[in-house]
């Protein structure tokens, strides 16, 4: 592709050769022969500092922010928002040919974008998905290595989608992805707010950056839909021109509303009541469940489902690795869960959903990740004690910390209830010694690590699964006996 091309668009300052490019690369380590070289500024490094070392390695030209001295230079005012548009110009701009939908919030984003899918795909739309577990293309599945991928990653999806013949794409936009401009250039078809509580101040620095970086995505969509019984809700779409659609529990004026809801071990129902009123049942438990498949039909409704189609969609959903996911223990009398819950509210819905429905004790095992938010520690810290009946606190991912410090950053928080817990460092010891304590009817509750299968520890990352931790325990157990 000529760089003519791949410039379109783009406010250029000087004048360049308009040569033939294969690829567009912004880091250092995937630089090849004939790409054009994205120099981006980051936290601890900036790409312009690499610039000859790129071109002598086989970049054909540069962009970045000032003059360098450089013959193969582009400039442009900010090289970071240029990306994700050069981007998009290279594989062909595949995001005009979807109707995406992207989902942002603290909570909720992972299991409600496999909700919408599962309910387009249930009118037979081929469909996308972009997210933290995974990606798919349709029913092909590709790794995630972030929530919302850099822009050559989100374009080539995209691509993808487009020749695989997907009609939709649904996403999780994260505030980072917003802020650092992955999504720049990008028009959603629909926008979707879930709620808004504490993470990532690490990055944002300010809770008034957090909302901010939120609140771009509805700037950039023609549907806005918004759980009003959330404080921020109608805030993050206020001045945008966009089609609002609300949805709430509380709010008895929002577009849509979830009443008379009862909870179980097997899942939710309620009755959805919006221009039409219909049951919903959904087989995953917790009162979080509620809001995420409000959330989902509403998105849906939006974009022209027909209601009947949506509750049947939810009534077949089959829940999200990593997200209230019930790992088997056989010959046990107690119920093991592994969720991604990782902030205060996160960690406060999952055991209040567990609460109503456990028959003996609630259990947590969790911890909390080094080189993030401190502040979120004793916060964490008092909610598992303020609502757990026991507590075994423990290492998530301490990355270049020292995990007997986070533990004392979170049992500060922790002192002034009485709560019994017991502090286990080692995270993998730490789920044995909560197996080998269980109670008849105990629900043991795994938070922190979902999904993930590997743990970074100071020394480097390991690979680390829950799920077969839990199983190496139960063999231990049983050679044992």
């Amino acid at each position: 592709m000529k760089l003519s091309q791949v410039l379109s668009g783009i406010n250029v300052k000087n004048e360049y050769k308009d040569v033939e490019i294969s690829d567009v690369i912004s880091d250092t380590r995937q630089v090849k022969e004939g790409c054009l070289f994205v120099c981006i500024k980051g936290a601890s490094f900036d790409g312009h500092s690499a610039a000859v070392e790129m071109l002598e390695k086989g970049a054909v030209a540069v962009l970045c922010e000032y003059d360098l001295g450089l013959k193969e230079q582009i400039i442009v005012d900010d090289t970071r928002s240029s990306y994700s548009p050069i981007c998009a110009n290279f594989f062909g701009n595949p995001a005009q040919k979807l109707k995406l939908i992207g989902l942002t919030g603290t909570n909720g984003k992972t299991t409600t974008t496999f909700l919408i899918k599962q309910i387009l795909e249930n009118t037979g739309k081929k469909v996308g998905l972009v997210g933290t577990v995974q990606n798919m293309v349709a029913n092909e599945v590709y790794p995630a290595h972030y929530t919302t991928p850099d822009p050559h990653e989100l374009q080539s999806l995209f691509r993808k989608m487009v020749d695989a013949g997907c009609e939709y794409c649904v996403m999780e936009v994260s505030s980072q992805a917003l802020a650092q401009g992955r999504v720049e250039g990008i028009h959603f078809f629909v926008g979707a707010f879930t709620n808004l509580t504490q993470d990532h101040l690490d990055y944002h620095k300010t809770w008034e950056n957090y909302f901010e970086a939120k609140k771009r995505l509805f700037k950039a969509c023609d549907i806005a839909v918004t759980n009003v019984d959330d404080e921020y809700g109608l805030k993050i779409v206020d001045g945008c021109d966009c089609k609002v659609v609300t949805y709430g529990v509380e709010n008895m004026k929002a577009d849509f509303t979830a009443k008379n809801v009862r909870f179980s071990a097997d899942g939710i129902k309620y009755d959805l009541i919006g221009e039409k009123i219909g049951r919903v049942s959904c087989p995953i438990p917790g009162r979080f469940s509620v809001y995420n498949s409000l959330c989902a039909a509403t998105v849906a409704l939006s974009l022209g489902v027909e209601f009947k189609s949506v509750l049947e969609a939810i009534s077949k959903s089959t829940g999200v690795k990593g997200r209230i996911e019930v790992v088997p223990t056989p010959n046990t009398d107690y119920t093991l869960i592994i969720d991604y819950a990782h902030s205060p509210d996160g960690l406060e819905n999952i055991i209040t959903s567990l609460k109503e429905i456990a028959k003996g004790r609630v259990v947590t095992v969790f911890g909390c990740g080094g080189d993030r938010d401190k502040t979120k520690r004793p916060k964490m810290g008092a909610v598992a004690a303020r609502l757990s009946d026991f507590c075994v606190v423990t290492s998530d991912n301490p990355r270049s910390e020292v995990p007997g410090e986070i533990i004392k950053d979170i049992l500060v928080g922790m002192q002034d209830i009485d709560t019994p817990y017991k502090v286990v460092e080692n995270r993998k010891e730490a789920i044995k010694w909560a197996m080998d304590n269980a109670q008849k009817d105990d629900i043991i509750l795994l938070a922190g690590k979902g999904h993930e299968t590997y743990q970074i520890l100071p020394t480097g990352t390991i690979h680390f699964d829950e799920r077969e931790v839990v199983a190496e325990v139960l063999r231990e157990k049983e050679n044992n006996d």
